[in-house]
């Protein structure tokens, strides 16, 4: 029996039959054709989550008049018979693994940017309010110019939408409706959420309208009390038909309330919808508001939210926002929801939900929050996840047991390594794993530290590793002898980066650290610099910490960390890129103060849009100055002299100055490998310094490829 009882028990939304509580979430994947139409790719991507045991998946924004009212370069349509076929394809495909799937169907309103992008006009309840944002200063000038906008020397045109556009709207709605039935959907979720076009009509801060569609909340809910009744007179009253709604407006003063979702949920009832699916908005006036919400950051953000909808109705309500399995489950038992949606955790594993009914948490592939995923959206690419290099590619990129197996040798124990020989595993090939040092982890290790959501990534990459038939060596130096003793048939080669430290006059100094000689001293592999830089009290603390294996637990680091550092309280980091600014983060949240300085124009560019933005807001909440085109010339004992791009010299007070610039790949070894006559290939950021994501997909690639 699984320990997540109350997840594994089968439900009933309207007359739908679920055999256990998890739904995949609707998300926007940008896996469409070009032309609004289903392809193998989408058909691949639902059909490995329906194998992976989800009781329903819900197909993300649909565009019921696609092209127009459309968000995305590559979404579904269901405005045409002509899509009914490949919708019709795609349900087939998941019902063959038991599950259901039911159907998002969206305008995008104020925020149909394709329609922006291509000169037609937004429709909208009334006209916008004008605000400014700095989600556009973060980016750099390839995103930039990868961002939708309107046609050059062109404005957006703003339609506010008069009786015929509001009869139009809800047409669209209805004949989608009856084009998902007869596609063999299960199920149909109205979206009425995230500022899309019910939203915008439910919104007090985006509708303004004095007309019966305005002012009091019962008109403001005329459009989808419009469209509820469209829609149930085309499929009928038994067909499951649910909404998608926000339990809250953040930073929108008039935004929709608590209190007004509570009473939409009233009415939607009334009306014979069959569930609520409470989310939530934040406006996004600022870029770590889409973090806030809806792609939230805090776990189990909106629950009570959720919970307390429920209060107030009988249907099912569904929760959804960062969930995890033990939340999850206590909350179907104490009566908060009736399901859990979930939409990255089903990006980084699609058998999730098998593995919490066989009761195999250990075996969920995590997902580490680094919103991968939705930033490909915002610059007009596929959905990707950073952990799982198949999402996506499930047509393309196959697991299967090699008929021929090998002796696969993997030196390095990082994430590429620990990937590469989890997969050559899985195929049957027997797999000797060497790493340098007493622990496994490489610099995901310190990656966990910096950013706490990495942990379980290494943990689980671990625990697949001892699961498996893998030769793992620790404290052992790979070179030539031992290949030669081992005999691999081929060798992949995942040693991390070349990290030479830059040629700025005082970089030797004792308190001058390279990212490496901070991360292998923390992690308690790093004796020879402790003896170069620390004295002997501070030596003691080190040694004392290993000797409790405080240093095999990130959590155990992380606390200690707070209590002391080999640092100073004035801290300078020279290199702005995703290892100086999460260092930053780190060290600012440990009492100090820091500056980083960056050679160049953009900031944390190795970071994805959104992740950076919510790392640009805490290091700003902290105070920490960030300067960019700073050509670094000296670092003396209390200073470091640097210039500015038009040549000015400044100097910084610093206690202590972190090194983090000069990771490049790391050919040699593979080079020289190869030249004793062994079948080499290098991954990881030995090959291309691509930090986690790329770690992931490298290892796994290499390894099918054998």
């Amino acid at each position: 029996m699984s320990a997540f009882e109350h997840l594994s028990k089968p439900g009933r939304i309207g007359s739908l039959n679920l055999k256990n509580r998890m739904i995949m979430a609707p998300m926007g994947s940008n896996f469409a054709e070009a032309d609004g139409h289903c392809g193998e790719r989408i058909l691949a991507y639902y059909e490995e989550r329906a194998k992976g045991g989800a009781a329903m998946l819900t197909m993300g924004v649909c565009s019921i008049a696609y092209p127009r009212g459309t968000a995305e370069p590559y979404q579904v349509g269901i405005s045409h018979d002509q899509f009914i076929p490949g919708l019709k394809q795609l349900t087939e495909r998941v019902h063959k693994h038991d599950a259901k799937i039911a159907i998002q169907l969206q305008h995008a309103g104020k925020t149909a940017v394709r329609d922006l992008a291509e000169g037609r006009e937004l429709w909208v309840p009334s006209i916008p309010m004008p605000q400014k944002s700095d989600m556009m200063s973060s980016l750099t000038l390839a995103e930039l110019g990868a961002f939708i906008r309107p046609k050059a020397g062109t404005k957006p045109k703003i339609r506010v939408m008069d009786k015929n556009d509001i009869n139009q709207m809800i047409e669209w709605f209805a004949a989608a409706a009856e084009r998902a039935v007869r596609a063999g959907f299960d199920g149909i979720e109205l979206h009425a959420a995230h500022t899309y076009i019910i939203a915008g009509f439910l919104s007090a801060y985006t509708n303004k309208r004095d007309d019966e569609y305005g002012g009091p909340l019962e008109n403001r809910a005329r459009l989808l009390m419009e469209v509820i009744a469209a829609v149930r007179e085309r499929v009928g009253m038994d067909f499951p038909v649910w909404l998608r709604l926000d339990a809250q407006e953040l930073r929108m003063d008039g935004g929709i309330t608590l209190d007004d979702c509570i009473a939409v949920a009233k009415m939607v009832e009334d009306a014979g919808l069959d569930a609520v699916h409470i989310s939530a908005y934040a406006n996004t006036n600022s870029g770590d508001a889409f973090t806030e919400a809806p792609l939230v950051q805090k776990p189990a953000g909106f629950l009570d939210w959720a919970a307390e909808v429920k209060k107030h109705i009988n249907i099912p309500v569904i929760a959804v926002g960062r969930l995890e399995q033990e939340v999850a489950d206590r909350a179907i038992a104490d009566g908060k929801c009736d399901y859990i949606a979930m939409a990255r955790k089903l990006l980084a594993d699609p058998e999730l939900p098998k593995k919490i009914v066989e009761n195999r948490p250990q075996d969920i592939r995590p997902c580490i929050y680094c919103y991968v995923c939705v930033s490909q959206i915002f610059v007009n690419e596929r959905v990707k996840c950073a952990v799982n290099p198949m999402t996506g590619h499930e047509s393309e990129i196959k697991l299967i047991a090699s008929d021929k197996p090998k002796h696969i040798v993997v030196i390095g124990g990082g994430p590429g390594g620990m990937e590469a020989a989890r997969v050559s595993a899985l195929r049957g090939h027997r797999v000797t794993l060497i790493e340098r040092s007493q622990r496994l982890g490489g610099t995901l290790f310190f990656a966990s530290l910096a950013y706490p959501e990495n942990g379980p990534l290494l943990d689980y990459l671990v625990t697949q590793i001892k699961q498996l038939p893998v030769d793992i060596r620790l404290n052992t130096e790979a070179n030539e002898a031992l290949l030669q003793k081992l005999k691999p048939d081929e060798v992949i080669i995942a040693t991390g980066a070349l990290r030479d430290a830059p040629a700025i006059p005082g970089a030797d100094q004792k308190h001058v650290w390279s990212g490496d000689e901070l991360r292998r001293l923390m992690t308690g592999d790093g004796d020879d610099i402790a003896k170069k830089k620390l004295n002997v009290a501070q030596r003691m603390m080190m040694k004392s910490g290993s000797m409790i294996g405080a240093t095999n637990s990130t959590e155990a680091i992380q606390q200690l960390s707070k209590l002391w550092m080999p640092l100073g309280k004035q801290v300078v980091i020279i290199g702005g890129g995703l290892v100086g600014l999460e260092l930053a983060e780190f060290l600012v949240e440990r009492g100090r103060s820091v500056t980083v300085l960056e050679p160049e124009r953009d900031l944390g560019t190795e970071l994805s849009i959104v992740r950076r933005w919510r790392v640009f807001h805490n290091l700003k909440t902290h105070n920490v100055e960030t300067i960019t085109f700073a050509t670094v010339n000296q670092i003396d004992k209390t200073h470091v002299h640097y210039q500015d791009k038009d040549g000015i010299g400044y100097q910084l007070p610093a206690d202590s100055v972190v090194l983090a610039i000069g990771a490049e790949p790391d050919h040699g070894f593979a080079s020289k490998i190869a030249e004793a006559g062994l079948k080499v290939t290098n991954i990881g950021d030995s090959a291309d310094v691509a930090y986690i994501e790329g770690a992931m997909s490298s290892g796994m690639k290499a390894a099918i490829e054998l």
